[in-house]
């Protein structure tokens, strides 16, 4: 199983290039970047505070290391044009010499909709978006030309080059809906989920349900999921709070335990978002350095 790091997008700039370097080094397998304006308060309100903007950040991300992968998790497809989105996905694959994996959604933040005045459309509607748009992205990525007409978007032989170095370039999506399941199933070579152990080898099995009733082997798909690590934490007390099927929580031993049970699910990778890691630079490098010394090697 494979293992990466997710930063919070608030983190400063070097923060997060030097964090780049590290699992650049110490052998990290991506370094995925959250693509949003703003904090996400789950409503339309607003929360001061710094994000930095994800597809600026990514190329300086290529440029600083050699081997990890990069890529956004995800980018909303309500928010990016699909001629933009594989635009810069064969651009970065280039300047990162092949390493660069594109994550797709459908887009779900209600605050920076509202606030930049893009529509939300009802999720219907903008699951058909989506599935228009991944169509397109693939297309561009692996044609010498585009012709696509439907419901939201019109292309008339439209050029992408160059290509990537990656045929196919990989592309991620992240969701858990029936619907969305299925068109990720048919398009996309990477599927992505939130939770914790339980909770995600439920989401597993739908996918797995999804991609056999599109013929399709689940096997064919690499798989990752991520969720909240809270080292050393107090287990009663996240087992009680709103975000438990989303978190992990405990002893080294409690987290290779978990860790152990993404592997028998099936999972590919695990992704360690540091948003739980610690208050400071130090201690969030100083636990990621704990995943790599005490827990990762352990994990079977």
């Amino acid at each position: 199983m494979k293992f990466s790091i997710w930063p919070s997008p608030s983190r400063p700039v070097q923060e997060v290039l030097d964090l780049a370097r590290m699992g650049d080094t110490d052998g990290w397998y991506c370094f995925w970047y959250a693509d949003h304006y703003m904090e996400n308060t789950g409503d339309e309100s607003f929360k001061a505070g710094p994000v930095h903007e994800c597809w600026t950040i990514l190329p300086a991300i290529a440029a600083v290391t050699e081997r990890i992968r990069l890529g956004p998790l995800v980018s909303p497809t309500s928010v990016h044009h699909p001629a933009l989105l594989a635009n810069r996905a064969a651009t970065l694959d280039q300047l990162s010499n092949g390493r660069f994996v594109l994550g797709l959604g459908a887009g779900w933040q209600i605050n920076e909709h509202r606030a930049y005045g893009i529509e939300l459309e009802a999720p219907g509607k903008r699951v058909s978006r989506f599935e228009e748009s991944i169509q397109i992205i693939e297309s561009l990525l692996a044609d010498d030309r585009t012709e696509f007409h439907g419901e939201f978007y019109d292309f008339t032989d439209a050029p992408c080059d160059p290509k990537p170095v990656q045929s196919p370039l990989p592309i991620t999506v992240g969701t858990g809906s029936p619907r969305m399941l299925k068109i990720a199933a048919r398009h996309a070579t990477d599927w992505n989920t939130w939770g914790a152990p339980a909770l995600a080898a439920d989401r597993h099995a739908a996918f797995a349900a999804a991609c056999e009733s599109v013929d399709v082997d689940v096997d064919s798909k690499h798989t990752s999921v991520q969720a909240m690590f809270f080292l050393d934490g107090d287990v009663d007390k996240i087992a009680a709070s709103p975000m438990a099927e989303r978190s992990i929580v405990g002893s080294n031993e409690q987290i290779i335990d978990a860790l152990g049970q993404y592997a028998a699910t099936g999972f590919d990778e695990v992704i360690v978002p540091d948003f739980t890691l610690g208050a400071t630079a130090e201690a969030r490098t100083d636990a990621y350095a704990r995943f790599r010394d005490d827990i990762i090697p352990n994990v079977t």
